[in-house]
């Protein structure tokens, strides 16, 4: 063995154990965000539900408008008039956060950040490292394209929270699937390092598939966000309406931000990337003049990018439409992400075509038990 194969080996060797040690501490990073939420004051559970009981009133119940005529008084009934399920129809404060403005739960949701910034440098370093092993870009396959979408979901991230967004409700899910995600890397989809096939060797590896990376992550902060919509919708709407949410809904989901702001998070962060998007399709378009001699051969991979393009148009088309805001346009937000997970795992998993550089198939997943 040469120097530099010997090199390259301890390269991926270390690139491995740091991947393990991410998820060491992504776990103790999960149990701080779980602990934030436990002990997370609910002594504002009463106050959020009559704001949310006056908002509902209010949306319910107009008041009288009182005219002066000529020596007396005149009283004319409003209508009423009913507003339900639609994006910003409730004046609702946004709860305080997972911490639920106690000290011992902010204490432990700063601890928790604090882990997930730590894990994700070092995820970052096995990201490094394997594309050092290989003096490649680190996405030639699933692996390394699931570590790196793990890492740039949680940079996304945690650069919100450095822009002052109030986020932190965010890290709870994304721990989560972080975990999951890299669980999966690393048992089902695992690959030892080696070189690109010959299609691949091209610039716009960096530029295509890069952006395709920071593209899904965005969609998933927007995925989650429209999930949590959903959820604290349906809570507004039953206190509005004078139901009695249950012990889970009143401790956690008043927590959370209202309806209407996750709603409009949501709308933002999906409208924002939609046109890298768009360049990612166009750029893959490009190199495969490069690689094939045509731009476009409906290829299940191209056919399912267009198809997630399409879905994220419709639904960015909805929200511009008036009767389609709210739960309506979030249904069309979770078809669209469901879209581009199908078109991540399942084309490359279940389908064959000429992007098929998955390196895992059916025997592996049987391998494994699946």
């Amino acid at each position: 063995m040469t120097l530099a194969a010997a090199t390259n080996e301890n390269l991926a060797d270390l690139s491995n154990t740091l991947i393990y040690s991410a998820m060491a501490v992504y776990t103790l990073a999960f149990f701080a965000y779980i602990t934030e939420w436990i002990f997370g004051s609910r002594s504002k559970v009463g106050r959020t539900a009559a704001a949310l009981t006056a908002a509902g009133a209010a949306a319910t119940e107009a008041p009288a408008v009182t005219v002066k005529n000529a020596g007396g008084t005149a009283v004319l009934e409003r209508p009423k008039v009913v507003v339900r399920a639609a994006a910003g129809a409730r004046d609702v404060p946004d709860g305080p956060g997972a911490h639920g403005g106690d000290e011992k739960g902010d204490l432990y949701g700063r601890i928790a950040v604090s882990l997930t910034l730590l894990a994700f440098l070092i995820e970052f370093g096995g990201v490094l490292t394997r594309a050092l092993s290989v003096q490649r870009a680190p996405w030639g396959n699933m692996y390394e394209f699931n570590i790196t979408f793990s890492t740039v979901a949680v940079g996304v991230y945690l650069t919100l929270l450095a822009l002052k967004k109030d986020i932190r409700w965010l890290g709870l899910p994304l721990i989560t699937s972080v975990l999951l995600d890299l669980g999966v890397a690393v048992t089902v989809l695992y690959t030892a390092s080696d070189q690109l096939v010959p299609a691949l060797h091209s610039y716009w590896l960096y530029i295509h598939v890069s952006t395709a990376i920071l593209c899904g992550a965005v969609f998933y902060v927007g995925a989650v966000s429209t999930v949590l919509y959903l959820f604290r919708d349906s809570y507004e709407n039953k206190i509005a309406g004078g139901g009695t949410p249950g012990r889970f809904a009143s401790s956690v989901l008043e927590r959370l931000p209202a309806a209407a702001s996750l709603d409009k998070f949501s709308y933002r962060v999906n409208a924002a990337v939609f046109p890298l998007w768009t360049f990612t399709i166009i750029a893959g378009a490009i190199w495969a003049g490069d690689a094939w001699g045509r731009y476009w051969g409906w290829d299940p991979k191209e056919t399912w990018s267009f198809i997630t393009w399409v879905a994220y148009a419709g639904y960015l088309h909805a929200r511009a439409t008036a009767g389609w805001k709210g739960r309506k346009a979030a249904y069309l937000a979770l078809i669209a992400f469901g879209c581009w997970l199908f078109n991540y795992y399942g084309v490359n998993i279940f389908v064959s075509g000429k992007h098929s550089y998955a390196d895992v198939g059916l025997s592996a997943l049987q391998s494994v038990g699946f």
